[in-house]
């Protein structure tokens, strides 16, 4: 196994509270794009958003410390790891609501 490969990290999260409606879908995928990961971001019926971020380890680590906060007008509560491991998507979509 490569180096390259033993880096990289793949997280699906969920990240509740005041999270749709505040642009915080567009907001994950500018953060993703802009530290180069893969994935997808959605709303959840049940008012979250859950996201997954594939990467370098460091990368994904930062995406999911801005999480924390989020965009200008999100009020997040909780950011919470579902699953984690080595995934493939190398390029990043906005998902129909789940």
């Amino acid at each position: 196994m490569s180096e390259q490969r033993l880096d990289r990290r793949g997280v699906r999260v969920r990240i509740e509270g005041g999270v749709q409606g505040v642009g915080f879908r567009l907001w994950t995928e500018r953060v993703a794009h802009d530290l180069g990961l893969g994935g997808w971001v959605r709303n959840r019926r049940d008012g979250s958003v859950e996201a997954l971020f594939c990467g370098p380890a460091d990368h994904v680590a930062n995406a999911l410390e801005r999480c924390q906060q989020g965009p200008p007008s999100a009020r997040v509560a909780a950011v919470k790891i579902l699953e984690e491991g080595d995934t493939a998507p190398e390029t990043f979509a906005v998902l129909p609501t789940a």
